[in-house]
């Protein structure tokens, strides 16, 4: 049985006041299957409420680290998955990895699940926590890091991601720097903060140089190939079409050129293209694609570092890490034709 360090009462006490057993207790906070969903909810309120925190080393973190996707099928998670194990592999841990099946928040039966692995920490990817599941997990002192937030996961939430604002103007100025006008954006899902910070660099490079934003170059995809060459399709059958895509990561590159390639259109002559991400298959692609790198590999070796830390009880100078995204100029932009 463990005693609260902080708060003001222990778990016999909690145990009292939720009208059940001391077992029960700590069944909940172990995530423990067999307990009915109101006494699990009443037992929660009270831990909440009395700010409860396991002693740290009152039980054993497993030597595991979980990492949570809301999607796995994708090169950009294998990117991902290679940083973390970089690290884990060096400090004698095993890696888990869950998916949230394509939500960007996670169900109380992975939180469950996670209380009855006690891994010594979590790395989130695009995924955040309600409030309700990030006080579960620290009052089970299980310390967890947001890599890429989808959204703002708060000012007290240890969050690494990329200068992806730089990256959208970056990769806009090429564009322009070739003397293209007519540039459109293929942008990612208008509800993940990263998409959003492209598209804000992509605007803010326009009109740096005196180019009007014109919302009809503007397409919303969801990251995947297919919404790259729906959008494509789009864009590219404009009477006035455009002379030059930003897309908001290299997969929707990819369906891009299979729109181009359908409609007749020569890369870069007649289109000129550009990534975001830099995943290895931007270099295999013909023509080779030019691409804004976003460095994936050592921003999941960051967020796992971090995670580490904070598990060995050590709080980091800073919660909020934004690593650098450079331009990488290969062979799908060229200036306008004509």
């Amino acid at each position: 049985m463990e005693a609260a360090v902080t708060g003001t009462a222990t778990l016999a006490e909690i145990a009292r006041e939720a009208g059940v057993s001391a077992p029960t207790v700590s069944k909940v906070l172990n995530g423990r299957a067999d307990v009915a969903p109101a006494t699990r909810e009443r037992v929660e309120e009270l831990l909440r409420r009395h700010g409860y925190r396991r002693r740290r080393g009152a039980a054993q973190a497993a030597p595991l680290l979980e990492l949570v996707f809301h999607e796995l099928e994708s090169a950009w998670a294998m990117e991902v998955i290679r940083g973390v194990e970089n690290v884990v592999r060096a400090e004698g841990l095993s890696l888990v990895l869950s998916e949230s099946a394509g939500h960007l928040s996670l169900g109380q039966s992975w939180v469950d699940g996670v209380l009855a692995r006690r891994p010594t920490g979590v790395v989130l990817v695009l995924s955040g926590l309600d409030r309700a599941q990030r006080e579960q997990l620290t009052s089970r002192d299980i310390p967890f890091v947001v890599m890429d937030p989808a959204g703002d996961p708060g000012q007290e939430v240890p969050a690494v991601g990329a200068t992806n604002w730089n990256g959208g103007l970056a990769a806009t100025r090429h564009l322009l720097e070739l003397g293209h006008r007519r540039i459109a954006v293929i942008a990612g899902p208008g509800r993940m903060m990263c998409s959003r910070a492209r598209v804000d660099g992509y605007r803010a490079a326009l009109e740096t140089a005196g180019v009007p934003f014109d919302p009809a170059l503007v397409r919303e995809g969801d990251f995947h190939h297919e919404a790259g060459y729906a959008a494509g399709l789009e864009l590219l059958r404009m009477p006035d079409r455009p002379t030059a895509v930003f897309t908001g990561n290299d997969l929707q590159a990819l369906g891009l050129y299979e729109a181009a390639r359908e409609l007749g259109l020569r890369i870069p002559e007649q289109l000129s293209v550009v990534g975001f991400d830099d995943l290895p298959l931007a270099r295999w692609v013909g023509p080779p694609l030019t691409t804004v790198r976003q460095p994936l590999t050592e921003m999941a070796e960051v967020a796992t570092r971090m995670v580490l830390d904070l598990a060995r009880g050590n709080r980091p100078s800073t919660v909020r890490v934004e690593l650098a995204t450079t331009l990488v100029e290969r062979d799908s932009t060229a200036p306008p034709a004509g």
